[in-house]
């Protein structure tokens, strides 16, 4: 069942840069920076009470990431929902005619299983299904 938004996922060029900035100008304690070097990908999470902010810095040339980096510039990427039942919960969207990215749960960067919805559902808005 959808609980509640978990976080915003938000694309950058430079994370060492980018994250930095962010939470000096806050006031906010630096967390840290979790290369996942398979997915040729950094991760940074910081936690605004209930709600997170994903800093994501995709470092490959070809990643879908990158591109959108390159072309857009630092971006909001997705908003998740956080969901205690991924499978069923995807299931139930298919059901109601939602098209999906990932019919099948996979695993993120955070290690937590993730589903997108195509972006096509809301006009362009990325959605991801987490568990919590």
């Amino acid at each position: 069942m959808i609980q509640r938004v978990g976080h915003i996922g938000i694309l950058v060029k430079e994370i060492e840069k980018t994250l930095p900035k962010f939470t000096e100008a806050l006031g906010l304690p630096a967390p840290s920076i979790k290369d996942v070097p398979e997915r040729r990908m950094k991760v940074a999470v910081v936690s605004l009470g209930n709600l997170d902010l994903e800093f994501i810095e995709d470092y490959s040339e070809d990643g879908a990431f990158s591109k959108m980096v390159r072309e857009h510039g630092n971006m909001i990427h997705h908003f998740t929902l956080i969901t205690d039942q991924i499978e069923e919960d995807i299931s139930l969207l298919m059901g109601r005619g939602v098209k999906m990215m990932d019919s099948v749960p996979k695993v993120g960067l955070r290690g937590k299983k993730i589903a997108f919805l195509s972006p096509e559902f809301l006009d362009g808005i990325s959605i991801e299904l987490s568990e919590p």
